[in-house]
């Protein structure tokens, strides 16, 4: 099994395309379909159907991807940590939440770029569901997490700050004026959200289940600004951190209303794998990170937790 194998089998994974996939990893779709075949023949099982114009991964090519894609991290890993000198440069790839993506991320984009130029920066929205297995797998080298504790085995986590999550609507909403809302008002209501993977989400879908409280209708989106447009157009009420919406609620395009209930603000994270190598690319972002985003109520990292400097691997 050769390296190069791995590197078009992954391709050909991602991709779902022949043409594509040779595309990628710069080579002619001929030598893609050698190489595929050759893989399979050493592993014993097809890792791709090709159904007429289609190509799909069969369950033995799903089993196979995370492991691929562990060993080609590990080498790029390797190769980075002999050859990497104390300047950040290399790829970097980082998740974010749409949330954090468009409203807190540029300003640190922007700054990066202009203080480590060598660095090839890739952003990548998920939510909460995939998060884990991109970095698990290598795919992404850190994230962002919206999640008041991480807690998970594989990975190590800073707190950064904790996000304000609003309920809002449009200004002609009953439950507008109120003086005060409380959960039970929320019974019957159309409550526009984003998926239940998001974390904010999950803190009310709990508060709701724990009162026993069912609203009226939940539409669910796949983005957060479309969920804005629907809620200034009176299609039911929003749940959105603050930052998504600021605009709007300073020029009273929508109005959030006076909670009272439980908290629904959450608490961000950057988290890493716990046993991969900290490139000073990465350990340049996560140091920015802090210094740009978290906010006073925010403990230093502690020991265990903080990357370790100069893109040296902590010992165990």
């Amino acid at each position: 099994m050769e390296m190069r194998q791995l590197e078009i089998f992954r391709a050909l994974a991602e991709e779902l395309h022949f043409t594509r996939a040779a595309a990628r990893v710069n080579c002619v779709q001929s030598n893609v379909t050698t190489q595929i075949r050759a893989l399979e023949e050493e592993l014993g099982t097809p890792l791709f159907d090709r159904l007429s114009k289609r190509v799909i991964l069969t369950a033995a090519g799903h089993r196979f991807l995370p492991y691929a894609e562990k060993v080609l991290c590990t080498v790029s890993d390797a190769q980075a940590a002999v050859v990497q000198d104390s300047v950040p440069s290399g790829p970097l790839c980082v998740g974010a939440p749409e949330s954090v993506l468009n409203y807190r991320l540029p300003d640190v984009l922007s700054r990066y770029r202009k203080l480590h130029s060598k660095v090839q920066l890739t952003f990548l929205p998920y939510w909460d569901v995939s998060l884990i297995q991109s970095i698990e797998s290598g795919k992404m080298d850190l994230a962002v997490w919206m999640k008041d504790a991480v807690s998970h085995p594989g990975l190590k986590s800073m707190r950064l700050r904790s996000e304000t999550v609003l309920l809002i609507a449009e200004r002609a909403h009953p439950l507008a004026a109120a003086k005060k809302v409380l959960p039970q008002d929320l019974a019957s209501q159309t409550l526009l959200l984003t998926e239940a993977g998001c974390g904010y989400r999950k803190k009310l879908d709990q508060l709701l289940a724990l009162m026993n409280i069912r609203p009226g209708n939940i539409t669910e989106f796949s983005s957060v600004e479309a969920i804005k447009q629907c809620a200034s157009l009176g299609l039911g009420i929003a749940l959105l951190p603050e930052i998504v919406v600021a605009k709007e609620l300073a020029r009273k395009e929508l109005v959030s209303f006076r909670w009272a209930g439980p908290s629904l603000d959450i608490a961000t994270h950057v988290v890493w794998h716990k046993d991969k190598w900290i490139s000073p690319a990465q350990q340049a972002f996560v140091d920015l990170l802090q210094e740009m985003l978290g906010d006073s109520s925010s403990s230093a990292p502690s020991a265990a937790a903080k990357p370790p400097h100069n893109g040296k691997r902590r010992t165990p």
